[in-house]
């Protein structure tokens, strides 16, 4: 067992460009200190420089990040593409593991969007189309029907309002250590 029956479990997942990292972002401004983002990007890209491919190491930093920051404490966002087949084995033992409250939300947006949404990000000129539209899997929910779709129409600070509602983290104080 992991975090604490006061710990929250968000996790965070759509395609590229739907809005992960902004919300997760928007999550940690709105609660303060004490809210771990957990980044799929950061750990695979960064700290690994890894593929994103099925059984990569990235899985298991992912799930052993998260686990640690809810053991010591802290309130939890995973946040990526986390591909259903590749994640979904690790998300549900995490969430089956986690003591307290955990919420799955899946940012729902569709290719013409996305595609938009990628001509603003800093990669643009290196991941084009064809690349973009390999990588994309309409509606790739987890089997455990454990995730609240947000669709496209929801504005950010709209997302991010909804889930500090849902997931209790509104009503929490933040770390002051």
């Amino acid at each position: 067992m992991v975090g604490s029956e006061e710990t929250r479990l968000v996790v965070l997942r759509g395609n590229s460009a739907s809005g992960k990292s902004s919300v997760a972002a928007g999550l940690r401004e709105r609660f303060g200190r004490g809210l771990a983002l957990v980044g799929q990007d950061n750990l695979r890209r960064i700290v690994l420089h890894e593929h994103d491919r099925p059984g990569a190491p990235n899985i298991g930093l992912i799930d052993l990040t998260a686990r640690y920051a809810l053991d010591a404490g802290f309130h939890v966002v995973v946040e990526g593409i986390l591909y259903a087949d590749r994640y979904g084995d690790m998300l549900a033992g995490l969430r089956a593991d986690h003591r307290g409250p955990t919420h799955g939300y899946y940012l729902d947006v569709p290719f013409a969007e996305t595609l938009t949404r990628h001509a603003t990000k800093p990669i643009a000129d290196v991941v084009d189309e064809t690349r973009l539209r390999d990588w994309y899997r309409p509606r790739d929910l987890l089997p455990c029907g454990t995730e609240t779709v947000i669709g496209a129409g929801s504005a950010l600070e709209e997302t991010v309002e909804r889930i500090m509602l849902d997931t209790g983290l509104a009503q929490l104080p933040a770390r002051q250590e």
